[in-house]
Formats: C-alpha cells, sequence, structure tokens
C-alpha cells in the first residue's frame, strides 16, 4: 500500500489535460465499474480508493497498487461533479496496427469527432461488432479523455484506437475499399456491400471533410423514411455508425 500526499494528487489533477497525459504516460478510470471493466486491461500505477471501498470491493491484486484517500482528497482528484470512491492510474499502452488483421477486417475511419460520447459511443459499438481497430486523425478528441473511457463502458480494454493522417492511412491500404454516408450517396439498404476495408464517419456539425470525402470510393445514403412535413436534419454520429456498421456486416452476422 502508498501513502497519499500531494505529489500524487497533483499528478492525478493535471491528467485531466491531453498535454500531461501524453506528457506522462497515464490516464484515469473512475468508478467502480469502469475501475473493474479495464483492471486486467491496463498497466495500473496506482489505485486509489477510500477505505470504505477497499473494505467492500477491494482484493489482493489490488494492494501492491493501493493508495488509501478520504473522500475529501477524492473530491480534489475527481474528474465529476460528483467524486468516486475508486479511481485508478493507468499506463497508456503502445498501440501497434496488424496489417493483416486491417486487410481482412472492417475498420472504422474517424474524421474529427469531437463530442467525447460519441468517441465512446463509437468505442462500444466497434466491441460489439468485433471491430478491433479504429483509426482518427490527430484533431479527433483524444481516446483517454475520462468522459471518453467512461463511454466505452469498458469496450476501451478491447478495442485499439490509432491516431495517424487519414490520407497516408489509405494510402497504406490501396486496395480497400472506403466507405463513407453522405446526402447525395447510394441507398445504403439497396447495396451489396464488402464487410471490409474502411468506413468512415465526420465532423458532428460538418460531416466528413473534403480531403477524405475525395478518397471515399463508396458514398452512401442511409434514406429517412418518406413523410409528410420537415424531420431531422441529420442523424447522430453515433446512430449513423450503428446503422452503418450494421448494414455492412450484416451477411456475416446471418446464422
Amino acid at each position: 500500500m502508498i501513502d497519499i500526499n500531494n505529489g500524487i494528487i497533483k499528478l492525478v489533477r493535471s491528467l485531466a489535460a491531453k498535454k500531461y497525459r501524453d506528457d506522462e504516460g497515464l490516464f484515469i478510470a473512475e468508478g467502480t465499474k469502469c475501475v473493474r471493466d479495464t483492471w486486467d486491461a491496463f498497466q495500473c500505477r496506482y489505485l486509489i480508493a477510500t477505505r470504505a471501498w477497499y473494505e467492500q470491493c477491494g482484493n489482493a491484486s489490488h494492494y501492491d497498487k493501493l493508495v488509501l484517500a478520504p473522500k475529501s482528497q477524492m473530491a480534489r482528484m475527481s474528474q465529476f461533479t460528483t467524486a468516486s470512491d475508486v479511481l485508478a492510474v493507468y499506463e497508456i499502452p503502445e498501440r501497434k496496427v496488424n496489417a493483416d488483421e486491417v486487410r481482412l477486417g472492417l475498420n472504422i475511419v474517424l474524421d474529427n469527432i469531437q463530442d467525447p460520447g460519441n468517441l465512446g459511443t463509437i468505442i462500444r459499438l466497434a466491441d460489439w461488432y468485433g471491430i478491433r481497430n479504429i483509426f482518427a486523425n490527430p484533431t479527433t478528441v483524444d481516446v483517454y479523455n475520462h468522459k471518453v473511457v467512461q463511454a466505452t463502458m469498458g469496450a476501451i480494454s478491447r478495442v485499439k484506437v490509432h491516431y495517424q493522417d487519414l490520407e497516408d492511412l489509405f494510402d497504406e491500404y490501396p486496395e480497400l475499399p472506403i466507405y463513407g454516408t453522405f446526402l447525395d450517396g447510394d441507398n445504403i439498404y439497396a447495396k451489396t456491400l464488402e464487410p471490409r476495408g474502411f468506413v468512415v464517419f465526420g465532423n458532428e456539425g460538418k460531416g466528413i471533410g473534403a480531403k477524405v470525402s475525395a478518397r471515399v470510393t463508396h458514398r452512401l445514403l442511409i434514406p429517412a423514411a418518406p413523410h409528410q412535413g420537415a424531420g431531422s436534419e441529420s442523424l447522430n454520429v453515433g446512430v449513423a455508425a450503428a446503422i452503418t456498421v450494421s448494414e455492412l456486416l450484416r451477411n456475416t452476422l446471418k446464422t
């Protein structure tokens, strides 16, 4: 067991900012469920908890990393409005790309997604459908943002998110189809779709950027049902991702 001190408190508080997460190579998972869902997947630096939490939920595997802290100090370190009784400080893992895995499967590509909740939802979606790689441009929200980590509900343990230039990514795999959804695309329900390659989702307000749009080989449309009067202008990116990925993988999911 490690004694709580101002150095640990200062470190944990600093990890709210991406700069310090990158500098330290650390991120935070907060709350009992989040810690339980990620404990076996990441190398833990500190497990910080109240004594009551440890006595009720702790086990021997926690002890070497354990830092006991009163609720007042947990509140100082928490990244949420209401502080949890436990948080884990994890080391950011090195995520290597398996080229064969990319070539044989479906991969999600994100172009400037900004909302942490949307990224978390898409990571959960990828996990549900067995998609193991998400590629994002550097301006997409950080996967280790605490709101993203929370929103993944543990899926961050199983889905790898890689940040890189998207045009360079497509150049590495010129043989793979690139799907994207557009208002002038072909009806997704009328197309025969190959369940491999890249499927791109764009910024919440602006959609897929011009440079990435130019590389899309299959422009798809999620059609709205015919109706009278005005309807929604667009779908939330997480919803659009769920529909598109489901259609791309439809034939592989038949029993």
